[in-house]
C-alpha cells in the first residue's frame, strides 16, 4: 500500500470534519493555542498552519468573531461563534448525524 496515498485519503477525511469540531468548541472564547489545545485533548490533533487560516476564513465568512485582548504582557487574539454560526451548527451537526448513520450502514 502506498503510504503517501492512504496519508492524503485520511488528510481529505479529516478536512470535512474540521470545521464542525472547531464550531463546536468555540461556545467560549478560545485563542489559538489553547483551541489546538481542546482539540488535542478531546483526539483531534491539528497544527497551527491549519488551524489559524481556518479561523480567519470562518472569520470571513461570518461563522466566529475575534476581538485582541492582553494577557501576561502579549495580545492574544480570541475566537467566539458568532450568531450566524451558533445558527448554522445544529444543522451541521444534523448533516453529521446522517452521515454517520449511512456509513455505518455502508461500512457493515
Amino acid at each position: 500500500m502506498n503510504n503517501e496515498l492512504l496519508q492524503n485519503t485520511m488528510l481529505e477525511l479529516r478536512r470535512g470534519v474540521i470545521v464542525l469540531a472547531v464550531l463546536s468548541q468555540l461556545g467560549e472564547e478560545q485563542y489559538g493555542y489553547s483551541l489546538l489545545k481542546l482539540l488535542s485533548d478531546q483526539g483531534l490533533e491539528l497544527d497551527q498552519g491549519t488551524l489559524y487560516p481556518l479561523l480567519r476564513r470562518l472569520e470571513s465568512q461570518g461563522l466566529l468573531q475575534s476581538v485582541w485582548k492582553l494577557e501576561e504582557a502579549r495580545p492574544r487574539r480570541y475566537y467566539v461563534i458568532s450568531q450566524a454560526g451558533r445558527e448554522m451548527l445544529p444543522r451541521l451537526k444534523e448533516e453529521w448525524a446522517k452521515i454517520v448513520s449511512m456509513l455505518d450502514k455502508m461500512l457493515k
